[in-house]
């Protein structure tokens, strides 16, 4: 069997090429990582699973040096760093025939574009066992990797991912054209407040504090007006105290919601908040350990929602510390959200930025997954089928990285659970946009 060796998951179409070139046989081995030390008969396991199951693409558990799991490929996993391990068998006829059908030439995107027609072909086989040994490069904290697909820097290699994945959609029937996105009515039904901020939380004694003041600091012009809406979930760390305190002094601007001792989730406070009656047309996210840049975010999405009169609005922030203090990449904008292609490219990547603002006559009707994970990511995903989504480019948030952050350093369970979870998510999103 050949072994091919790939510079990582970053790599041209021209070595793809030159990897159908040289294959013979009916399998071949493509290496994401030089060195790669295998259990005994490890490779003939992957051959035989793959004659077995008449795959196209085989992958398997690892390690690196510990337990390395990783995840079911499903249609829906499109997001471009999908981890497949370092060790991939292919079936030689259909990497041959992809190769043959490749029309665009990308310097990053090769390897991605290679997988994605393979998809197309045939199925994509995990096999739930460690049949190989290798080093893991990478040995920053899961919260530290979170935004490399929005650093600045990889903007020429987003370019490319996003042009291969538009491709594969429309070679799926699954592409949305913008001009056909319905628009808001900014007068439809009457509510108490323009504008809603709502901040979900459980045990933040430490920052739920700036997170109130912050919100109840923001500015709107006349005739608009907003309120705070607070959901604690069971605290138990004096948060309550906290919410209390602030609440006292707000003039009535903060309503307090205490849920009950069911499962809520982030998804369920959040739909505790926009069903309350004292909601505004637009809920505008606050999570409870962040902090608005000034006091005209508020403002800016009230008057972003009805010059665009998009059902979403997506905002601009940059990544802080704790203390305010700024961590690379720095300003987060998302320019990967196009007005054109933004509701296509939200398949590849892993979240929809911040923060986030809904209109509530919309969000009412589809409502949050009771969940404490992705819940934001499904509704947008939900509302780009249909409705425009708009952005705000101007700085509007302060996305503070701290050691209690849920993502600053989930283990490698976690990690795949949370990546099953958006990848199934992605894969009930293309189902419903083929039969559009």
């Amino acid at each position: 069997m050949d072994t091919f060796i790939l510079n990582g998951r970053l790599c041209p179409t021209t070595e793809i090429r030159a990897i159908a070139e040289k294959a013979s046989g009916e399998w071949i081995l493509i290496q994401l990582r030089p060195e790669i030390k295998w259990v005994y008969y490890g490779q003939e396991r992957m051959v035989q699973v793959g004659n077995d199951t008449d795959a196209v693409f085989v992958y398997s558990d690892h390690f690196n040096p510990e337990p390395a799991p990783v995840t079911d490929y499903q249609d829906g996993a499109l997001r471009d760093d999908f981890d497949f391990g370092s060790a991939i068998l292919v079936l030689t006829t259909a990497l041959k025939e992809v190769v043959q059908e490749m029309d665009c030439d990308y310097e990053y995107a090769g390897w991605y574009d290679l997988r994605l027609r393979l998809s197309r072909k045939g199925t994509l086989v995990h096999i739930p066992e460690y049949l190989y040994y290798d080093v893991e490069t990478d040995l920053r904290k899961s919260g530290e990797k979170l935004f490399d697909y929005v650093d600045p820097k990889n903007r020429a290699v987003q370019v490319e991912m996003e042009k291969c994945v538009t491709a594969h959609l429309q070679a799926l029937n699954a592409l949305i054209d913008y001009r056909n996105l319905r628009l808001i009515n900014p007068e439809e039904g009457e509510f108490p407040v323009s504008a809603s901020v709502i901040i979900p939380c459980r045990n933040r004694v430490r920052t739920i504090r700036d997170a109130i003041r912050s919100a109840l600091s923001q500015v709107v012009s006349a005739p608009h007006s907003f309120n705070v809406i607070v959901v604690d979930d069971n605290s138990t760390d004096g948060t309550v105290d906290i919410i209390n305190e602030e609440k006292s002094k707000s003039n009535g601007k903060l309503i307090y919601i205490a849920q009950d001792k069911s499962w809520h989730a982030i998804g369920g406070n959040w739909n505790a908040a926009i069903h309350h009656p004292q909601c505004g047309r637009y809920a505008i996210q606050l999570d409870s350990d962040d902090t608005y840049y000034d006091t005209q975010t508020v403002q800016r999405f009230i008057e972003a929602f009805e010059k665009q009169r998009c059902a979403m609005v997506v905002g601009t922030y940059r990544m802080t510390d704790i203390d305010g203090h700024e961590l690379p990449p720095g300003i987060i904008d998302h320019r990967e959200w196009t007005e054109e292609n933004g509701m296509n490219n939200a398949l590849r990547i892993n979240g929809l930025g911040a923060p986030r603002g809904f209109y509530v006559p919309v969000l009412r009707s589809l409502n949050f997954p009771t969940t404490k994970y992705g819940e934001d990511y499904a509704v947008g995903l939900r509302i780009s089928r249909e409705y425009k989504i708009g952005r705000i480019y101007d700085v509007v948030y302060n996305c503070r990285r701290w050691e209690d952050n849920s993502d600053a350093n989930c283990d490698i369970v976690a990690m795949n659970r949370n990546n099953m979870y958006k990848d199934r998510l992605r894969t009930w999103e293309l189902i419903a946009r083929k039969r559009r």
